[in-house]
């Protein structure tokens, strides 16, 4: 990626875009200087943000922040792609690498656009119907979807399901029904757990985890957790790490463990933090998080921040901004570590309806740089190679 040089052709592309969507209004990508670098020793050379933008919108964008030129870019799909007449699609919900290729799961689009990770150029797209998640396991990409189509407080919805798509033919291969309206999924050891959150059953939500067999690709039981569940993470010490939303009224969101039953190959939950967490990152043996608890009766956000230890399960932390400056952000609604640096990086939703911001800090708390992003910027990941 770093050897596309964008302030080059910057203004060779906005007359390309301007005549290849004569019908469309396309925003232009634009670039800020910021104070990046690659570290010595680190492999890390940019990171993509993808902005969800709101649906029904069609304003999902894809952003990057290049470590070696030291830059970031806005909306850089539409440069990447200018022939591609609807750009990204409607609700951005997922991104990630895996081997030489970028993943974005694009929700009510209906498909996961591939590209090549250096380039941001689009290779293919994959058609998967309310798409919402992915992960990677042995040459292949594993979707999460509601499968139904998007429809609120819906008592009839169909079972989700997680799809099996092969990263070389880049077709789907395989399908496995799970719980109501699945979420985020994580691969631990030959499994593949999903958290089903039954959001369109509401307020007779889901609450359990799927656990998949790789070999053969079953669903093999459901393990009961709680009510609306949303993230999934595995740590370095064999534990599920998983996120329920509640009710938005009296049950609140909180933060479970699994861990495998003694003696057995099944997992449990073994532990019930009552924490709120609507997002986090594990980086070590910390575990970042942050809360945007929603609550219908008072119609107001409660957020919080803090730091947990994965080994002892103990927050350590009431925030993980030290400075004073997380009363600079609206709607916390991103997290990533850098996993050379461990800079902490938080974006802000702000409004919902116009551009975000993307936040810095060092990993003792210390606000670094800030800079404005697409519309609800919400999901990042890192890209490796060279940086000479």
């Amino acid at each position: 990626m770093h050897n596309i040089h964008f302030l080059y052709i910057l203004l060779l592309s906005a007359v390309l875009l301007s005549s290849c969507r004569e019908d469309e209004v396309v925003v232009p990508t634009e670039y800020d200087i910021l104070p990046v670098t690659v570290p010595e020793g680190s492999d890390v050379v940019g990171m993509y943000l993808l902005n969800e933008g709101n649906m029904g919108s069609n304003k999902c964008t894809l952003d990057y922040l290049d470590f070696v030129q030291g830059y970031y870019v806005r909306n850089l799909y539409a440069e990447r792609n200018p022939h591609v007449i609807k750009e990204l699609g409607d609700v951005g919900n997922d991104i990630r690498v895996y081997g030489s290729k970028l993943y974005v799961v694009v929700n009510c689009s209906n498909k996961m656009e591939v590209l090549d990770a250096r380039t941001g150029v689009r290779i293919s797209q994959v058609d998967i119907p309310n798409c919402r998640y992915v992960n990677f396991y042995r040459g292949h990409a594993y979707v999460s979807s509601y499968v139904g189509p998007v429809q609120l407080n819906n008592p009839n919805a169909v079972k989700g399901a997680v799809y099996k798509v092969d990263t070389l033919t880049l077709k789907v291969v395989d399908k496995c029904t799970v719980g109501y309206q699945p979420e985020e999924l994580e691969v631990l050891g030959e499994y593949l757990y999903v958290a089903n959150s039954g959001g369109y059953m509401a307020p007779n939500y889901d609450n359990t985890v799927s656990v998949i067999e790789f070999e053969g690709f079953r669903q093999m039981q459901k393990i009961p957790v709680g009510i609306n569940l949303h993230r999934i993470r595995a740590d370095r010490h064999g534990r599920l790490w998983v996120t329920s939303r509640g009710d938005y009224e009296t049950i609140s969101s909180n933060l479970y463990v699994l861990q495998k039953k003694s003696g057995r190959n099944e997992m449990e939950v073994t532990d019930t933090l009552n924490i709120p967490c609507s997002n986090f990152c594990i980086s070590g043996d910390s575990l970042y998080y942050y809360s945007t608890e929603w609550n219908n009766f008072t119609q107001q956000n409660t957020i919080t921040y803090g730091i947990i230890n994965t080994e002892t399960l103990q927050r350590v932390s009431d925030s993980f901004i030290t400075d004073g400056t997380q009363a600079d952000i609206t709607i916390p609604y991103g997290i990533s570590i850098h996993p050379d640096t461990g800079d902490i990086y938080i974006t802000d939703a702000k409004n919902y309806v116009s551009s975000g911001v993307l936040h810095c800090y060092s990993k003792d708390g210390k606000h670094k740089w800030s800079v404005r992003t697409g519309d609800i910027p919400a999901h990042m990941c890192f890209i490796k190679g060279s940086s000479k």
